[in-house]
């Protein structure tokens, strides 16, 4: 089994530019004196209020080394507990249950783990207000042939450890430019952005309807271009639908709420990087007299139940897209994961 259950297609990019920035400490020290004195004399903090870049790169850089540590000591014991307060969101969730899986079928640990090095990183960091605070890491990996390892990092105050919320791989030569700032900083763009083809708050409910019906619906109509995780995978679908004697029925939802909410980046052109989670049940049910197909053991370790004639799968996906001012949106990548699994 590989590192992630369900590390499917990878796809898109293109490079960043060069970031510069103070220490940590005058970050900190800018964030947390931002005051003003009343009238009583007393000191009011409006650092959360302050626009301030998200973190520094050296930060960002310690914030990569210490998950990547935590996921091999992770891989290798096949122990969710060794990463989890590094990771968050649809990667969590993809990730335990993956360990779990691993722990269930080999409980001495992953006899075949490779530690997984990340190289040649480059941080994109937004200047924000306000919680949560996030950055983008892009690093080569030695795993996933010439893919780049994208993760974004995301906390809720100063004190909080970063944690990967998503992280998908994708070819090193599709991503746009970033917008920055004179300084190097990025843009973060809000959920309720206006200009773009799908606000990026409204991007996981578009996908999961244009998955269902082949549009994705709303105001306008938006189009997802085609490709790997459009019209190819709305394809998988109705094939494996199609089978003699097994019927299978997909149901799609967006997640937005929480460690789920997209995090969207300005690109150069206007548009914006929008990285967002989805999730899906998979159902099949074998015709009367007949028995669906034996899982593999991965999947076996993650069911409840007992299989019999249907077969109901979860999956959580996070993708990254190309959300242009106008026009189509394009899915760069997305990597998914069987979380749970119901028999009947």
């Amino acid at each position: 089994m590989s590192r992630y259950l369900g590390l499917r297609r990878l796809h898109g990019f293109r490079g960043f530019g060069r970031f510069g920035g103070s220490g940590r400490s005058a970050l900190i020290a800018a964030s947390v004196t931002a005051l003003s004195l009343t009238t009583s004399g007393c000191v009011v903090v409006h650092g959360e209020r302050e626009v301030f870049p998200a973190t520094t790169r050296a930060e960002a850089a310690t914030a990569l080394q210490e998950f990547t540590a935590a996921y091999n000591k992770a891989d290798k014991a096949y122990d969710s507990s060794l990463d989890a307060e590094y990771t968050t969101g649809a990667l969590a969730d993809i990730d335990s249950a993956r360990l779990t899986a691993g722990k269930a079928n080999s409980p001495d640990g992953n006899a075949r783990h490779t530690p997984l090095k990340l190289t040649d990183a480059k941080f994109t960091i937004p200047k924000k207000a306000g919680w949560p605070r996030w950055f983008l890491a892009d690093a080569a990996g030695n795993k996933g042939g010439d893919s780049r390892w994208l993760l974004v990092f995301t906390r809720s105050g100063l004190d909080e450890t970063w944690e990967a919320a998503y992280l998908t791989l994708v070819a090193p030569d599709v991503l746009p430019e970033f917008a920055v700032d004179k300084d190097g900083w990025a843009e973060a763009v809000p959920a309720n952005a206006a200009g773009l083809a799908v606000p990026p708050g409204e991007l996981s409910a578009a996908y999961a309807t244009y998955l269902k019906e082949g549009k994705a619906g709303g105001d306008g109509d938006a189009a997802f271009a085609e490709g790997p995780h459009t019209s190819a995978w709305r394809a998988l679908r109705t094939k494996k639908s199609a089978r003699p004697g097994l019927a299978t029925q997909y149901i799609d939802e967006p997640m937005t709420n929480g460690d789920y909410a997209p995090l969207a980046l300005r690109t150069e052109d206007g548009g914006a990087l929008v990285f967002f989670t989805t999730r899906y049940f998979e159902k099949q049910t074998a015709a009367a007299g007949a028995s669906v197909p034996t899982p593999n053991k991965d999947v076996l370790a993650l069911t409840t139940g007992e299989i019999r004639q249907t077969l109901t799968m979860e999956f959580v996906s996070n993708e990254v897209a190309l959300n242009p001012g106008d026009g189509e949106v394009e899915i760069l990548g997305r990597i998914q994961g069987l979380t749970s699994a119901k028999g009947e």
